[in-house]
């Protein structure tokens, strides 16, 4: 793996002051989305290096505007961003460091704009999110919110000569769907304490559960939480099998990448179904060794390929 000022040059990111941008942005990513910066950097082709990391630094960073407040205050707060967003990407300047290394990864990867225009529509669904009462909500989230998000990465990777588009994205809709959902169930504990969670309403009534039992879990509540993990995690095995066809759909050189995003997603549904009904008290992580186990298998992958 290349140090990150040799990557910049080698990607002809040579100005200064973008130089600065963009290292804030590794330091940024590397520091929040730990996991993530090291699956890029050791499985992505270096070229997509930059790119792919102030894409990553700015849905953080727009989940952080919008994330707290009354929801007047998130609206205005997206709004905000959303015209300081576009006014870079029309060529305009900026001081704000996660937005000029933007606007330069869009000039290099044009297709990069139109999945940033349909995050920033999106970003509504959070802002508007009180929690689900039904499993259409939940589904309408995804596909406004939770999707596009995902395709600021996505968008940036290779794909396969002969690859359908419209294929291509129904698999990244299976895959962010088992992804938000795990995200759910994961913060179920944090979630509770806030009022809110991502289990729809009407799933946890079925279930003999309400956001405030969790917030005071008994043995019963963790009981009948468990069933309702279960119940998740089989919604979820589906949409996972189905987004394995992601690998073949992209090149050789970027499916060690796209294989260890499915085989961690497969090691975080065993962990939420692991914990289970243990979930109210706090979310799940995987094996360590096993995450390593993921990464180091497919970086050998990356090496027999280049």
């Amino acid at each position: 793996m290349p140090t990150w000022a040799r990557t910049l040059r080698e990607t002809g990111i040579i100005e200064p002051d973008l130089r600065i941008a963009y290292r804030q942005q590794r330091t940024f990513v590397r520091r929040f989305r730990t996991a993530e910066y090291l699956t890029v950097r050791l499985l992505l082709p270096t070229h997509l290096h930059p790119t792919v990391i102030a894409a990553v630094a700015f849905m953080h960073e727009t989940d952080e505007r919008i994330d707290t407040g009354t929801r007047e205050a998130r609206g205005t707060a997206l709004e905000s961003w959303t015209s300081a967003t576009r006014a870079v990407l029309d060529g305009g300047t900026t001081i704000d460091a996660t937005l000029r290394a933007l606007g330069d990864a869009a000039t290099r990867h044009p297709e990069l704009r139109q999945s940033v225009e349909a995050f920033l529509r999106g970003a509504r669904h959070e802002v508007e999110y009180t929690g689900f009462d039904t499993e259409d909500e939940l589904q309408s989230y995804v596909d406004g919110y939770a999707l596009p998000a995902f395709m600021l990465l996505v968008c940036l990777l290779e794909r396969g000569d002969a690859t359908d588009d419209e294929v291509f994205v129904r698999r990244c809709r299976d895959l962010i769907e088992v992804m938000q959902r795990i995200d759910f169930l994961d913060d179920l504990a944090e979630d509770a304490a806030e009022g809110q969670v991502g289990i729809p309403g009407e799933d946890l009534e079925r279930h003999g559960l309400s956001v405030e039992a969790l917030r005071g879990p008994t043995d019963a509540v963790r009981a009948r939480l468990g069933q309702l993990v279960e119940e998740q995690i089989e919604l979820a095995r589906p949409r996972l099998s189905a987004s394995g066809q992601l690998v073949s759909l992209v090149p050789p050189g970027t499916r060690p990448f796209v294989t260890a995003l499915l085989q961690v997603q497969e090691l975080r549904l065993v962990a939420v179904g692991r914990k289970a009904g243990e979930l109210a008290d706090g979310g799940a992580r995987p094996s360590v060794p096993a995450l390593l186990g993921v990464l180091a298998r497919q970086y050998r992958a990356v090496r027999r390929t280049r």
